[in-house]
């Protein structure tokens, strides 16, 4: 019956394959059983010592539990798994050396079940804490068996349990699953390289990681990461630094890539012939696979500086991860074209240019919202009427579509015919009401929703027109001679949206030398989680205590007036009424890397004969070192500097023509080399921003320049 340990008479002659005396196979002949229900190690069943023996010449970890009392006898690979219990654990009961998982399911009750019914029972998947070194409990995951043992007689004496550990496999198949995830919240390639170099470099455990695919006409673009290689908070927001290479090129990346081949490399110097400097130089083993996408043609390398031998499981694990990042990078070439293409267009439909005037500053600044890259319908201009007045719109076409930037386009062109026909303010609306309409029916819609606000300019009598069609209010901010700047909302009668009927008033009010008038959309006051009096309050708080009215920064200190996100488009429009006329200069900067220094000393130069404060120049011109050697690194096209000069502040841009992101503001201690000229700019300027264009990004700082 069960729990009757088989014992015979006479110690038995030593079994075949008696076991060496060494570790676990000697120690369990050696131990103390006569103090047992199994007595003695010689009188022990033959065949319970059999199925013992085998047990402790198996590499694989495994535990015989004998008697009604479930004694341990286990070998080496199964002690490496118990750690410290080890040795006291030989010829206890394991509920009493696995005390805290003995009563788990899948672990007593299944050896208790099988030594009473003898029925064998596989647990795939269990979490068990292991203490495999002092002081320190692991959760590690293990595939069980467990199986009868009999005796000479046929009658189970114990259970033998097989255990394979799979917690490595558990964790690489979790890890998968969170790629997968961080895959699914990609939008552009240059986000997908990111996810993907981050997860080869930890997931592989490598040593370099690389990541390429095709321009879709001709050639490729390459980028890697390397093992230790500082990366913080800053670099993952900048776009990564891509490599072009020909169509040719010879890469195990795009070899794998163009062939749709994969290729592994145990030891040898697979990078020897297209190195590029000592990290491609140091790698001895690598694997390179396809993406395995129907649209976009790309690869994966995974290297190491040490020999590495590419078991199956590790190559199916990196096909499946290159499966992966070739989906998202389909994704992300279709969103690009869709959404880049929509978000192209509506840029093209704003002014690329705004007026340059002595005595007035101008300044926008637009943001698409929802995913950063849709097209929306927000608008902005400033153009000279024929009177030499200065006309100003901000208007909101409602949709994130192709659909509401071509009918932004339409709305702001029949706007400026309107303008410089009859710049009257409610004439001009008056007339756009009227196209509105018009399109609302030639399109059998009633959901074309436009507001806006449109404005003229006197500089000469110092005064300003406006009218609105159901858009927010103004925000004027007015500096006294001898006060505190304050910002106020115009009482201007919102009147109702375009097409709807609208019959706008006019409202003339003063606008005087050091005023700065500003327009935006209502998405950069609108919060889903609070009311609007909320955003409208902490705007005019903002414009109030800005540093200076100069349009660029009053428009970065507008947009972020707010706290919290909006799936909303940001458009804002600034005009300043300078005090007196500013000197401006520029400079186009060639894509070579002698253009930082040039910059730096036409500057200086320029500074010195402005006769700008020893103070000012020297952060001005590292901080315009600084950016214009991000434009040429990030963006790989010329740029533009360009400097303006008032009594109050010195204002400088850096203009690039390429496709980067926007940058984010990061803490100074935290930045890398690569975004270390963001950090100076935080600490040396009075204000700072980036602005979007219609053909690539600019970056802009301002210091204050203190009274005589």
């Amino acid at each position: 019956m069960p729990g009757t340990v088989g014992r015979v008479p006479n110690p038995p002659a030593p079994v075949s394959g008696t076991p060496s005396a060494s570790g676990m196979a000697a120690a369990v002949p050696r131990h103390d059983w006569g103090g047992t229900p199994l007595g003695a190690w010689r009188t022990w069943d033959p065949a319970v010592r059999a199925a013992t023996e085998l047990l402790l010449a198996s590499p694989v970890p495994m535990a015989l539990t004998l008697g009604d009392e479930h004694l341990l006898v286990y070998n080496d690979a199964y002690a490496e798994l118990i750690g410290d219990r080890h040795p006291d654990a030989v010829g206890r009961p394991a509920a009493q050396v696995f005390a805290e998982s003995w009563p788990l399911p899948g672990v007593g009750d299944a050896i208790a079940h099988t030594y009473r019914s003898g029925e064998p029972f596989l647990e795939k998947e269990t979490t068990l804490p292991l203490h495999r070194r002092p002081g320190l409990v692991e959760q590690s995951v293990f595939t069980r068996g467990y199986s009868p043992v009999r005796d000479s007689a046929g009658r189970i004496v114990g259970v033998l349990t097989v255990a394979a550990e799979t917690t490595q496999v558990t964790q690489q198949l979790q890890s998968l699953s969170d790629f997968a995830a961080a895959l699914a919240g990609t939008l552009t390639l240059d986000d997908v390289a990111r996810v993907a170099l981050r997860y080869a470099i930890t997931a592989f455990d490598a040593d370099r990681v690389s990541f390429a695919v095709d321009e879709g006409g001709g050639g490729w673009r390459m980028v890697r990461r390397i093992r230790g290689e500082l990366m913080d908070e800053a670099d993952e927001r900048l776009p990564p630094l891509w490599r072009r290479v020909p169509p040719d090129w010879l890469g195990p990346v795009v070899a794998s890539a163009r062939s749709g081949v994969p290729h592994f490399v145990d030891d040898g110097q697979p990078l020897r012939d297209i190195a590029v400097d000592r990290h491609d130089q140091k790698v001895r083993s690598l694997a390179a696979v396809p993406l395995r996408a129907s649209v976009v043609r790309g690869g994966l390398t995974v290297g190491y500086h040490v020999p590495h031998v590419w078991s199956a499981a590790r190559r199916a694990l990196l096909a499946a991860s290159a499966e992966l990042v070739g989906q998202a990078a389909e994704r992300a070439r279709r969103f690009e074209t869709q959404h880049g293409t929509a978000q192209l267009l509506q840029r093209s439909m704003l002014p690329e240019h705004l007026p340059d005037l002595p005595r007035m500053r101008i300044a926008a600044r637009y943001d698409p919202g929802v995913d950063g890259n849709a097209a929306g319908g927000d608008f902005y201009d400033a153009f000279l009427l024929p009177d030499g007045g200065l006309g100003i719109v901000l208007g909101d076409v409602a949709g994130h579509d192709v659909q509401a930037a071509a009918r932004m386009g339409q709305v702001r062109a029949a706007l400026r015919a309107l303008a410089l026909t009859d710049p009257r303010p409610d004439a001009v609306l008056a007339g756009l009401d009227r196209l509105v309409t018009s399109l609302g029916a030639e399109g059998d819609t009633h959901e074309l929703f436009v507001t806006v606000v449109f404005g003229v300019v006197d500089a000469d009598r110092r005064r300003l027109t406006l009218a609105s069609a159901g858009h927010p209010a103004p925000l004027i901010r007015r500096c006294a001679p001898d006060g505190d700047p304050v910002a106020a909302y115009l009482d201007v009668p919102a009147g109702a949206p375009l097409g709807l009927g609208c019959r706008p008033r006019t409202v003339t009010v003063p606008f005087a030398p050091g005023d700065t008038l500003l327009l935006f959309s209502d998405g950069v006051v609108e919060r889903r989680w609070q009311d609007l009096t909320t955003g409208l309050d902490a705007l005019a708080v903002a414009v109030a205590g800005a540093g200076s009215g100069d349009p660029r920064a009053l428009c970065a200190v507008a947009t972020a007036a707010v706290p919290g996100a909006t799936e909303d488009d940001v458009a804002v429009l600034a005009v300043e009424h300078a005090l007196r006329p500013s000197r401006s200069t520029s400079m186009e900067v060639p894509a070579e890397p002698t253009a930082p220094s040039r910059v730096r000393h036409w500057m200086t130069a320029q500074l010195t004969e402005w006769q700008v404060p020893e103070s000012i120049i020297g952060g001005a011109v590292l901080c315009t070192s600084e950016l214009t050697t991000n434009a040429l690194l990030h963006a790989g096209t010329a740029a533009r500097v360009e400097i303006d000069l008032s009594p109050e502040r010195l204002l400088v841009s850096v203009a690039d023509s390429g496709t980067r992101g926007t940058v984010t503001r990061a803490q100074t201690d935290t930045l890398s080399s690569r975004g270390r000229g963001l950090g100076l700019i935080e600490e040396l300027s009075d204000a700072w921003g980036t602005d979007p264009t219609v053909r690539g990004s600019t970056v802009w700082f301002e210091i204050l320049i203190p009274p005589a």
